[in-house]
């Protein structure tokens, strides 16, 4: 890919095209010097694209995260210390670009670790896993199975930590008695609309109607969004939709009236979304994903280092892209540090033995592995995980609540539900 050069009239997504061609071609960032010894880290993501929300933020969050690992003396191994480095490649949603990526990162970059979205990118990727041994991490533990032993889900419990949102909601707005559902048909959407009618049933809200799939390459959102409230619902809910979807979606509820209710896994650059609709509109706007300079996030038992300057420092260098990725992978690399010091090694064998050790130190608090009901193996770091509703223009944590504990009451409806759509671990080809 060639850099583009960056004209007046900037869009996020030609923003996205641009920047992550650069970034895609080199490591990042660049401070070790020749001397040092240096572990490389795989960043194997969508970075241009439609689904580059939630790739490229997250390799510029790593960029952070290594300059301060970095500057407090590296990863500390028993033979020495490490300077860390990020190599991205662009994988841009592609099952087969996935593999081949991640063939170059672990044969000509000889990286220690690779860092991935997933979703339908991981079957490329999982022979190649299964021949070299590697170890990876995915945001979806949907991809897990008892096959996947060198997969990881330690940051994001993507969709299952959907249900917290609606258990807030239905607590918290109990006049809100039926919903409606869209999400477009594929391996991000299919488990979270299991995942969020198994929460809607167990919240007694009424589906007025089956969900609404759209085609992936849908860009006419008006007749989806005219179809899903005709039946005047209480809630719209957008399930886990790009937010190249969840942006005209929500242009098209203001436009057409809606007055209701919104709920969506993400709300990426939820700023553009209100100058597009209004303050008001967007106003109880429920998601899961905090803006990281929220107060909520000092407390205690948050196992992210400084959120606040983390926040401060990634609108600083990347202004308007903070969103819902954007500190995931760089937790993700807090837990991969922490066990590799702990083994004393970057071997992936060691690491992972190292992590699964105990508890582990999720973000928003000390979690456990778990999922082998839901995906067969116990890969899954689960634990709290927080509700996040827009108010007065800004992303406000509401509530952590705790995933395992809806689960052990409600583990059955979820089950059933992905089941319905194929996306339990052994009904996956």
């Amino acid at each position: 890919m060639l850099s583009k050069i960056v004209k007046s009239g900037l869009t996020r997504r030609t923003f996205l095209q641009s920047t992550a061609a650069a970034a895609a071609a080199s490591s990042l960032p660049r401070m070790a010097l020749a001397q040092d010894k240096v572990i490389k880290i795989g960043f194997l993501a969508p970075l241009t694209g439609a689904v580059a929300a939630w790739g490229k933020p997250g390799l510029d969050g790593c960029e952070i995260w290594a300059e301060r690992v970095n500057a407090a003396g590296g990863i500390k191994l028993s033979d020495g210390n490490y300077m860390v480095e990020f190599v991205g490649y662009d994988n841009e949603y592609d099952p087969a670009k996935a593999r081949t990526g991640a063939t170059k990162l672990i044969r000509e970059d000889g990286v220690s670790f690779i860092m991935m979205l997933g979703g339908d990118t991981w079957p490329g990727v999982q022979p190649v896993a299964d021949k070299t041994g590697m170890l990876f991490s995915t945001l979806l533990p949907s991809d897990l199975s008892p096959d996947t032993t060198t997969l990881i889900a330690p940051a994001e419990v993507h969709p299952i930590y959907n249900v917290t949102g609606v258990e807030w909601l239905a607590e918290n707005k109990p006049e809100l008695k039926t919903a409606v559902m869209c999400a477009q048909d594929d391996a991000l959407g299919l488990p979270s609309v299991a995942t969020y009618l198994a929460a809607f049933e167990a919240a007694g809200i009424e589906m007025l109607d089956e969900p609404l799939l759209f085609d992936p390459a849908t860009t006419d959102f008006a007749p989806v969004v005219t179809k899903l409230i005709a039946g005047n619902p209480d809630i719209v809910c957008l399930d886990t939709c790009y937010s190249d979807y969840v942006h005209p979606i929500a242009e098209q509820l203001f436009q057409q009236g809606f007055k209701g209710q919104i709920i969506s896994c993400t709300a990426d650059f939820y700023d553009q979304m209100i100058s597009k609709t209004s303050e008001e509109f967007m106003e109880g706007f429920v998601f899961q994903f905090p803006d990281f300079d929220d107060p909520a996030l000092n407390a205690d038992n948050i196992n992210f280092s400084d959120p606040n300057g983390f926040y401060a420092e990634f609108n600083k260098r990347f202004p308007g892209q903070w969103g819902a990725v954007s500190w995931e992978y760089a937790s993700i690399m807090d837990l991969w540090k922490a066990a590799a010091e702990k083994a004393g090694s970057a071997e992936p064998d060691a690491v992972i033995t190292a992590m699964k050790d105990g508890q582990g130190k999720h973000a928003f608090g000390d979690a456990d592995w778990w999922g082998e009901e839901l995906f067969g193996i116990n890969n899954a770091l689960v634990g709290d995980w927080p509700v996040v509703a827009i108010e007065g223009g800004k992303a406000t944590i509401k509530e952590f609540r705790n995933i395992p504990a809806w689960y052990e009451k409600h583990g059955d409806l979820l089950v059933k539900h992905m089941q319905a759509y194929d996306q339990m671990w052994n009904q996956r080809g």
